[in-house]
């Protein structure tokens, strides 16, 4: 993923040696503590009875970029050995395409020379780098009291009432600030783990303490960045800021913000923008919710094609696979938010080394 002055490209497939990223833009000086690092990625196996049985202790290996328990400036290296899998499966159905993965796109664009087991480079074992990448830009944030946080707004058809950010950082809950509405969200995925189906859902993300001013009109809009990269997490359908689609229910005069004026600062009376406004933040939390597809591998049967034969096909899936991504998707989220703004905090700092 490309920012301005902050970017980042991963590596690896899913049932190769290793997955992993590399970071470019980092400033020196960033303290770094391996242990914090090991626990995001701990979150990212998100809740074990509906996650992959694929066990893998992601320990994180530093190559580059990091000396002295602090970051030098140069390119940061992180690899994570893939030591659990099982690829006897895949050459099995190497010819049968999995509905809803992008085993047949990607044996279209590659030619055939594509990494099909589990998925490959498709898979969501990547976002193994994505949570690295995110953990290096919080503790850049960190520096100037910024926040991010995702839960599970909605597992199927239950939902989370809305909650304040106030609310949602103060909250034990790793996973959903409001017990009642997150224990019919377990029974929604045991219902699913126990069909042999699947379930989506949506994560709501907040920031909190987002100056104002970070962003710009067209290729420096924050919110278009964010979007941009929301939809590079694998199984992301859908992304809004803000009241999202109410917005087309409502008149004007319903869903403008007021200014006003709070301790000194201008602030808005209520944030339906979710803390954007022409592609800047307006120093309001900032607010987006990110749909995710039920995951696609399912034990039920299902209908493909076989291209060696070219006829249709009954596909049963043997294997390990989640019923739900949604709980483990809320570290990678985060990431996602916390290295954009990283990469447009950092421009505004260069700016206002200029102008002040």
């Amino acid at each position: 993923m490309k920012g301005k002055l902050l970017s980042f490209t991963l590596f690896g497939e899913s049932h190769g040696k290793a997955v992993g990223v590399l970071i470019e833009g980092l400033p020196p000086g960033i303290e770094v503590n391996v242990e914090e690092m090991k626990a995001e990625l701990e979150r990212r196996k998100g809740i074990r009875r509906f996650s992959t049985k694929r066990r893998e202790s992601d320990e994180p290996v530093i190559v580059s970029g990091v000396f002295n328990g602090f970051t030098t400036g140069t390119p940061v290296t992180v690899l994570v050995w893939n030591r659990d899998a099982d690829s006897s499966y895949y050459e099995e159905i190497r010819n049968t395409p999995r509905p809803g993965h992008a085993d047949y796109p990607a044996k279209v664009k590659f030619f055939g020379y594509n990494d099909y087991r589990g998925g490959g480079h498709f898979s969501g074992r990547l976002t193994v780098g994505v949570v690295i990448a995110g953990y290096f830009a919080k503790k850049l944030l960190e520096r100037f009291g910024i926040r991010v946080r995702a839960y599970i707004r909605r597992i199927g058809p239950v939902e989370c009432p809305q909650v304040e950010p106030e609310e949602l950082f103060a909250s034990p809950n790793p996973y959903c600030p409001d017990e009642e509405a997150f224990e019919r969200m377990l029974e929604e995925m045991e219902e699913a783990r126990k069909s042999g189906d699947s379930v989506g859902g949506t994560v709501e993300v907040v920031a909190i303490n987002v100056p104002p001013g970070l962003g710009g009109p067209w290729d420096e809009d924050i919110e278009a960045d964010l979007a941009s990269a929301f939809f590079r997490i694998p199984a992301v359908k859908g992304v809004e800021f803000g009241l999202g689609f109410r917005f087309a229910e409502m008149r004007g005069s319903e869903a403008n913000d007021s200014f006003v004026v709070r301790n000194g600062r201008v602030a808005t009376e209520t944030n339906n923008h979710g803390g954007v406004l022409g592609g800047i933040t307006t120093g309001m939390p900032l607010i987006a919710r990110v749909a995710f597809k039920p995951t696609p591998s399912i034990y039920l049967p299902q209908r493909t094609v076989d291209l060696e034969r070219m006829e249709e096909v009954e596909l049963r899936l043997r294997g390990r696979f989640d019923s739900c991504i949604v709980p483990k998707a809320l570290p990678v989220v985060e990431a996602m938010v916390a290295f954009v703004l990283a990469d447009h905090l950092l421009r505004r700092k260069a700016w206002e080394g200029v102008v002040r």
